[in-house]
């Protein structure tokens, strides 16, 4: 283990971890991208991965987002 890397906060431990599912999704259903698959508009990993990525970066301060 790197000594120098910050250790992750939870908001970051819960983005890597939406971030192994949905790779783990487009591989499965054999696409690079979200948008590639049929399922893109009402996929709920997809949704689980994009509130992940918000409360990553608003360190769950809270606020509106709406996708």
């Amino acid at each position: 283990m790197n000594d120098t890397k910050q250790e992750l906060d939870q908001w970051e431990l819960a983005l890597e971890k939406q971030v192994i599912i949905i790779q783990d999704c487009q591989k499965q259903h054999n696409v690079n991208s979200c948008s590639a698959c049929d399922k893109f508009l009402n996929c709920s990993i997809r949704e689980e991965y994009i509130k992940a990525v918000y409360e990553s970066m608003n360190k769950g301060s809270g606020g509106g987002f709406e996708f």
